[in-house]
């Protein structure tokens, strides 16, 4: 009897063990949710620990004293002001982009999804781009490709102009820069590597080819390529930039963004008696810099953005303890209007597309 149940005991245990074989033991979506938990984990691990590395002996109660004594805080709210300009530009910016795709998207919407990316972008760098082209593409119904493909030749803008600004500085400001280069070796040393980079320029290579390659020999889609589908949707927002009318607004949006961020960062100067006196060039060369620590890959730019201005303040005679405070002040005022910004768009967004039909169907049987 003992021997039967034993035999009928193992038999269920391999049973099971046979089904469970063939399952998955952590299901797609679970994989999905632990990777990004992971990701999120060790991006702001790495946020925190390089914040912690430049501010690590700050007494904040100090901060605290100053912030409510020293702060002129209507500099701020025209910082605040010029900011939310930047943020317009860059929708009307997308706006003109989507224009040659036949596209023409409520500019509320086209903004709200811009903030919210910003907005995102501080809980994962590099996920607000995906965040805004997924909302758009929701509300709007726009193919997720195109409007990809747009954003990608933004951040391309972008870089140009960075570059150009990086060079203007150079130019400005030489001995500056020879002194920035020679106090911090390993700064400029990991800068050099990167623009220097033969992965970053062989990749940059082989993406052209590959898109000039692809444009020549696709075929037209069909329905049941998808893949292709998506890849001739990509492209074609990127080729939007060449095909638009109003390419001339494009490149002066493109360039008031920048003018725009440097203003912010600029005014925030005479908010504090310690920077208040220092001139235009020296704000043009701490934002440059600093502009290379959103590079790092940490929400927000947060940590490294702090080190490069307050070590780029200190070769225009700031104290590196108040150059701390003047990044600190900067950077937090800068994102608590995203924050807010970005909180109250994403509440609003669902609410005011309830009944909203960007492209409604035609009834047919009316006509």
């Amino acid at each position: 009897m003992f021997t039967t149940i034993s035999l009928r005991n193992e038999t269920i245990v391999y049973f099971c063990v046979a089904k469970l074989a063939k399952q998955p033991l952590i299901s797609s979506v679970l994989k999905k949710k632990i990777l990004n938990i992971l990701k999120y984990t060790a991006f702001t691990s790495l946020g925190v620990l390089m914040f912690w590395l430049v501010y690590r002996d700050q007494d904040f109660s100090q901060y605290w004293y100053r912030l409510k004594n020293e702060v002129n805080y209507g500099w701020i709210v025209v910082a605040l002001f010029l900011g939310l300009l930047s943020h317009i530009s860059r929708t009307l910016r997308w706006k003109i982009a989507l224009e040659p795709l036949g596209e023409k998207p409520k500019t509320s919407n086209t903004f709200m999804a811009v903030m919210i990316a910003y907005f995102m972008n501080l809980v994962l760098p590099r996920m607000g781009e995906f965040v805004r082209c997924g909302l758009l593409s929701k509300y709007e119904k726009i193919p997720f490709a195109k409007l990809f493909g747009t954003v990608v030749t933004e951040r391309i803008a972008d870089m140009i102009v960075l570059l150009f600004l990086t060079l203007l500085m150079v130019i400005l400001n030489f001995s500056t820069v020879v002194d920035f280069g020679r106090q911090n070796p390993e700064v400029m040393e990991k800068i050099n590597s990167l623009v220097t980079s033969p992965i970053l320029w062989g990749g940059l290579a082989i993406a052209v080819i590959g898109v000039l390659l692809f444009l020549k020999f696709s075929k037209k889609v069909s329905n049941k390529n998808k893949i292709q589908e998506i890849l001739n949707g990509f492209i074609e927002g990127i080729k939007s930039v060449f095909a638009m009318k109003r390419y001339k607004a494009y490149i002066a949006h493109s360039i008031l963004i920048w003018v725009l961020y440097y203003l912010m960062f600029y005014v925030t100067f005479f908010s504090l008696n310690i920077t208040k006196d220092l001139g235009p060039l020296a704000a043009l060369t701490t934002f440059v810099m600093a502009s290379f620590g959103m590079l790092a890959p940490s929400q927000g730019g947060i940590g490294a953005w702090h080190f490069m201005a307050a070590t780029t303040l200190g070769l225009f005679g700031v104290d590196f303890s108040d150059g701390k405070f003047f990044a600190f002040l900067s950077h937090t005022s800068t994102n608590a209007l995203i924050i807010i910004l970005g909180a109250i768009c994403l509440i609003i967004l669902p609410i005011v597309n309830r009944k909203y039909d960007p492209k409604p169907e035609i009834d047919i049987k009316k006509i």
